[in-house]
């Protein structure tokens, strides 16, 4: 498991960021203080407290690429 700490102000950044991880076939979780959500899931996201950083969990030892993606966000 590798993960990243992410920021997304903007909702159009949310969009962004679901779209980037719906792409990739293994999880990938992300995670404000004590709660957990599915990446994928712009519901879920928007439950978050989006005002603070943001942990990017991604399960897999492969994702290079995806990190890569990510960038834009990282903090």
């Amino acid at each position: 498991m590798k993960s990243m700490q992410i920021s997304l102000q903007m909702a159009n950044q949310v969009k962004t960021f679901v779209n980037i991880v719906q792409n990739y076939t293994f999880d990938i979780d992300l995670r404000s203080e004590r709660y957990v959500v599915d990446a994928k899931s712009l519901l879920g996201i928007f439950s978050l407290d989006t005002s603070k950083p943001l942990t990017v969990e991604i399960h897999s030892d492969d994702c290079d690429k995806l990190i890569e993606e990510l960038k834009q966000f990282a903090i």
